[in-house]
């Protein structure tokens, strides 16, 4: 397959090494800083899967340097807070039997690309592994929770094509599984993430402390609250019947296995990065706007973490 990765960080390197490995053509979009390093050096991947390393057919800064080429698939996996620019010179790049991937955290990722591309061609993908970037095109597989699972957020897509898509990548050494119900999957993640996150930013301790921590975790069950509420007045499925159930399920099991882990929201603040905090809490907040609901708590953290953020970035 003629594969395109979008975003060459942490997980896009990844993705673009292993399937490079799998014999499959993958070209990458990257910081126009990174290509020679990218083209001259390769993708590397360490860790939890074994260590690989790979060339890419080519890494370039601008899109329109691909045009022409028969893509089977474009994947993204650029910040959320990156999508308004970057998606919008991908549409030229999508054909009718070309698949759009989103491997990215948060709310608004389907529907933005919807804007610009059919949503027949869109894939939604709920990634639950871990990476670090060590060097530029070089990562390091931490830890891996569960298979990725890929899907149709509206089921546009026949599940025999997810299902080979996600063969495709397991046979790439990346566990993947194809499922019917792929939002029920990423707002899984949505509500750890925004629980977890932005708390773990701005008291800087790992996840384990803040729910150790009896005002901490009065704070996640309001955010937990606040997501669930908003969710049933969306008529939006979850993997648990209500919030009683995954209380039970984060702070018993989600929580114990990631009690060292710190957020990676606060490394973004630390090195003077822009967070994906909008699409977390920032999009429950607007959501429940929308949905004539309140979600107080995850608006204020919402206008925390931005303070914070542009109070760090003032200083770069």
């Amino acid at each position: 397959m003629k594969i395109l990765v979008a975003g060459l960080g942490a997980l896009g390197t990844v993705y673009s090494c292993l399937l490079s490995g799998a014999g499959h053509e993958v070209y990458g979009l990257a910081k126009e800083n990174s290509c020679e390093i990218i083209n001259n050096n390769g993708v590397k991947v360490l860790g939890l899967w074994g260590e690989h390393h790979a060339f890419l057919k080519k890494t370039v800064s601008d899109p329109s340097l691909l045009n022409g080429i028969d893509w089977d698939m474009v994947i993204v996996t650029v910040k959320s807070y990156q999508n308004a620019d970057v998606l919008p010179k991908l549409k030229d790049l999508i054909q009718e039997h070309t698949y759009l991937c989103l491997l990215q955290n948060g709310y608004g990722n389907y529907e933005l690309a919807s804007q610009y591309v059919s949503k027949k061609n869109i894939i939604m993908g709920r990634v639950i592994f871990g990476a670090e970037t060590l060097a530029t095109a070089v990562s390091k597989v931490t830890v891996c929770a569960d298979d990725v699972m890929l899907g149709s957020p509206e089921n546009l897509i026949p599940m025999d094509n997810l299902e080979k898509i996600a063969a495709l990548f397991a046979r790439a050494s990346i566990p993947t599984k194809a499922t019917d119900r792929i939002m029920e999957y990423v707002w899984a993640k949505i509500i750890y993430n925004s629980a977890l996150n932005p708390l773990g930013a701005l008291f800087e301790v790992p996840y384990g402390e803040l729910a150790a921590n009896v005002y901490t975790k009065n704070i996640m069950d309001g955010i937990i609250e606040e997501i669930f509420t908003l969710l049933k007045k969306m008529g939006q499925k979850t993997l648990w019947p209500d919030k009683e159930s995954y209380y039970e399920v984060f702070y018993d099991q989600l929580i114990p296995v990631t009690a060292a882990h710190r957020a990676s929201m606060l490394q973004d603040i630390k090195r003077g990065r822009q967070t994906e905090i909008e699409a977390l809490n920032g999009a429950i907040a607007g959501l429940a706007k929308q949905y004539g609901t309140h979600a107080p708590i995850n608006e204020f953290l919402t206008k925390i973490i931005k303070a914070k953020e542009s109070l760090r970035l003032d200083k770069i």
